[in-house]
């Protein structure tokens, strides 16, 4: 196989969650311009409709918007159940929706608050890990790629229960690597500090004074995190499962 092969996803299908912006979006595109179809589901359909409308214009590729609220249970299977009816196929999941409420003090943090956080960033990409899995056993490939935190290894004060569900994010990927190999392949995508929308909401000067201390000595920019994740989206990685693939600029 060619390297340009390596990394090709022709005519297959990947799903991506919190695919309408930031992170996700920017691995939507890359997919389709590796000759994917993709899914962009996210709590905003008009948003995802916009993204969706536009990959199909610069790629050809089909991209399908749906609109999914990752964090409930109950929106899992049907949302599986869509992405079957249409393409009859899902090669690559991508489970990177996720939120992280700001608090003044850990002790402002409500039962709700806690609760929204662990749905969206554990419960439902483990649920939509495995009912995708499933089928992407029975067909006899695939990936899932579950999008964690450098938060996850060292939790920021701000961001505790975000940090919390991470890592549980990344024990349940090593668990459903072990239980969907070889067929499919799972892992973890670990981005650092990235310039994406959420940090609109950050304290700028702090955080680029805090980037002086990873290796890059800067925050991370969106179409960066695309190499790894066509790396773990494709045939590149064949040989790559229950593991964590760092982007964060060397974190020490």
């Amino acid at each position: 196989m060619t390297v340009d092969g390596l990394f090709s996803l022709q005519d297959q299908v990947a799903v991506v969650t919190g695919g309408s912006r930031g992170l996700g979006e920017q691995m939507a595109r890359a997919f389709a311009e590796a000759g994917a179809h993709v899914v962009i589901a996210s709590r905003k359909l008009d948003r995802c409709a916009e993204v969706a409308a536009d990959i199909e214009r610069t790629t050809g590729r089909r991209a399908l918007a749906y609109g999914l609220h990752a964090g409930r249970w109950d929106e899992a299977e049907p949302f599986v159940e869509t992405v079957y009816d249409e393409f009859g196929r899902c090669d690559v999941l991508v489970n990177n929706a996720g939120m992280s409420p700001l608090y003044d003090r850990i002790g402002d943090v409500t039962e709700a608050m806690f609760d929204s956080v662990v749905n969206l960033c554990f419960k439902g990409p483990f649920r939509l890990a495995v009912l995708f899995a499933e089928r992407m056993r029975a067909a006899g490939r695939g990936s899932v790629i579950n999008v964690s935190s450098t938060g996850s290894l060292r939790p920021p004060t701000g961001a505790v229960p975000y940090a919390g569900a991470k890592a549980a994010l990344n024990a349940v990927t090593e668990g459903l690597a072990m239980l969907y190999g070889p067929e499919v392949r799972v892992n973890t995508l670990m981005p650092g500090s990235m310039r994406t929308d959420v940090s609109k909401a950050w304290d700028m000067p702090a955080a680029e004074a805090a980037a002086e201390a990873i290796a890059l000595r800067r925050i991370g920019e969106p179409p960066e995190i695309v190499g790894a994740a066509l790396l773990l989206a494709s045939s590149a990685s064949s040989y790559i499962s229950g593991s964590i693939v760092r982007v964060d600029g060397g974190i020490p």
